[in-house]
């Protein structure tokens, strides 16, 4: 029996120049709008960074993706994923902060 093998659609990724210097870029077309992702390896993730889809560190060391809309011309608005935040973000709910005594409605 041969290893399971996860793959994308090919129609749900093109490349995007192919790889860079830190790892591979891609475009991943989305519900959500076309999207650059840039896969960081471990080796080269040598900051910590603050994942918006858990609100949690990915410390330095960890392999991650970095992401951004593809319409946008410079790679300002980027963040970085856990790799598992990035492909569930679709379905997660929105989480909304409230002070202690900001009223619920």
């Amino acid at each position: 029996m041969s290893p399971r093998k996860n793959r994308r659609d090919a129609e749900d990724r093109r490349s995007v120049g192919g790889s860079w210097a830190g790892g591979l870029q891609n475009i991943e077309e989305a519900p959500d709008g076309d999207w650059v992702i840039r896969t960081i390896a471990p080796a080269n993730a040598t900051k910590p960074y603050r994942c918006p889809g858990c609100d949690q560190e990915i410390p330095p060391g960890v392999g991650h993706v970095v992401a951004w809309r593809a319409d946008e011309r410079d790679a300002g608005d980027r963040r970085h994923w856990h790799r598992s935040c990035w492909q569930a973000r679709l379905r997660r709910t929105p989480r909304i902060q409230r002070s202690r005594g900001a009223p619920r409605y």
